[in-house]
């Protein structure tokens, strides 16, 4: 960036005979950054396994700094990934970020209950902004979480990983392209087994249970199929482990209704693993198995095609993509209204449940 000393230097030094007042400031080209820094609020798994790792591999951003409360989480960070202290945080000393010009971002990746909230006082930073799935317990939650991103002139992007996935995007482009046909009916599964009993995912008030967790993927998944919006839900609850499973669910059946007739069939579990999408079509059908792996999708068409493209990283992916819309100002590729439109059918399927799985119209 060139300071006003400097410029005044050059305009008399390079320029002869042209007065000052003739420049103009509008004129000076600042160089952009060629790198976004990244904070990650939370240091728990899927930061210290997943979003750390790749983001040493993004070619558009970096890790740039730590929120913690665990000041032993902060030193051993600090060593591994050379932070600087100056961008190491705690949740008191958070909005004291604003002031950093090495953070562009603000990843929050805490428990859901603590997204909106956290969402809201990071985009008062000025930073934009990155929110891991489920976006927030409610739809007013998040809508909370946009209006604050929007009114402080930040982007917000929700961690929707498979949205950047080559083998999701081409199922979405044969959606598309009618390449088999209009969708008539889609089946989806996503789950794992949990021996944890005490971990904040079997807790209520930090927004645990395997629908806000895993369902969202399947969920999200059905969406991304039919380019639909479910109008109606039938939901049904299940558990194997009651002294575990005591206020949240632990498995959780769906049935979704859209219109046209299409219709969609959906599960997730903490008690199971399952990892499916089926997509049938009035020409034909194509899959995913695994459709929400790590380690990388795999999937088949009627016709004979493997849908088997890799890429190295999903979360590098991802980040690189988000951190481009905002170097680009482009829009985002899962922005918080597709996060909302997901949470606004899951209170349904709580609503349905709530009432002996009886058949909830989506408003």
């Amino acid at each position: 960036m060139i300071n006003r000393r400097k410029f005044i230097q050059h305009a008399t030094a390079g320029v002869a005979g042209l007065a000052l007042a003739r420049y103009s400031f509008a004129n000076i080209i600042i160089p952009q950054k060629k790198k976004l820094g990244v904070a990650l609020v939370g240091l728990g798994y899927y930061s210290t396994d997943l979003l750390a790792p790749a983001l040493q591999l993004t070619q558009h951003c970096s890790l740039a700094g730590i929120v913690t409360g665990t000041p032993a989480k902060a030193e051993k960070w600090k060593a591994q990934y050379k932070i600087p202290d100056k961008n190491i945080y705690n949740y008191q000393d958070f909005d004291s970020i604003a002031d950093n010009s090495d953070i562009d971002v603000i990843y929050i990746v805490l428990p859901p209950a603590l997204h909106a909230d956290y969402v809201v006082r990071a985009a008062k930073t000025g930073k934009h902004v990155w929110c891991e799935k489920p976006m927030a317990m409610t739809v007013g939650e998040c809508q909370r979480m946009i209006d604050a991103c929007n009114g402080n002139k930040v982007k917000l992007s929700i961690g929707y990983r498979l949205h950047h996935e080559p083998n999701t995007q081409q199922i979405i482009q044969f959606r598309k392209d009618l390449t088999y046909g209009k969708v008539i009916k889609v089946d989806a599964a996503a789950g794992y087994f949990d021996p944890r009993s005490g971990h904040w995912k079997q807790n209520k008030s930090l927004g645990g249970g395997a629908t806000y967790d895993m369902g969202v993927y399947p969920l999200n998944a059905v969406r991304y199929s039919t380019g639909l919006e479910p109008i109606a839900v039938t939901a049904r609850q299940t558990t194997t482990r009651p002294e575990i499973y005591r206020e949240v669910d632990e498995t959780m059946n769906f049935d979704l209704g859209f219109r046209d007739g299409v219709t969609a069939s959906c599960e997730t579990s903490f008690g199971k693993t399952i990892n499916t999408l089926q997509v049938s079509c009035s020409k034909g059908w194509y899959n995913l198995k695994p459709f929400q792996s790590y380690s990388g999708l795999r999937g088949s068409t009627s016709d004979g095609k493997n849908l088997d493209a890799v890429i190295p990283n999903q979360q590098a992916k991802q980040m690189d993509d988000d951190a481009l819309a905002i170097l680009n100002k482009t829009t985002v590729l899962v922005p918080g209204e597709e996060g909302l439109k997901d949470i606004r059918v899951i209170e349904a399927i709580y609503r349905s449940v709530a009432a002996n799985s009886q058949r909830i119209e989506i408003m």
